[in-house]
């Protein structure tokens, strides 16, 4: 099994480390869209982390999102929605290029 370690950072964000937890392959291009719900969820997205299931986000295409697609294609509160790219989305993407 893989796991994600997070660590809760002042503004917000978490330190996203890949270990072994809850069966998510480390690469984000492999997560199923159930991975990514999870992935949110376990970030403290839970109401946020529906928006990804209700649009079939899986791991190839959270790594495809735009800013604009997080803040305006998922209909999340402008708020939230910051947080989850510039802290997430963005991360997962730079990482995934990197490793690639």
């Amino acid at each position: 099994m893989l796991t994600v370690d997070m660590e809760n950072k002042e503004n917000g964000s978490l330190d996203v480390k890949n270990s072994v937890e809850n069966g998510r392959p480390p690469d984000p291009a492999d997560w199923a869209v159930t991975d990514v719900v999870n992935y949110f969820r376990t970030a403290g997205f839970e109401e946020q982390a529906n928006a990804f299931q209700e649009q079939e986000i899986d791991g190839k295409s959270l790594l495809l999102m735009t800013r604009n697609d997080v803040l305006t294609g998922l209909s999340l509160k402008l708020g939230p929605a910051l947080k989850i790219y510039e802290y997430h989305v963005k991360p997962l993407q730079t990482q995934h290029l990197k490793n690639n």
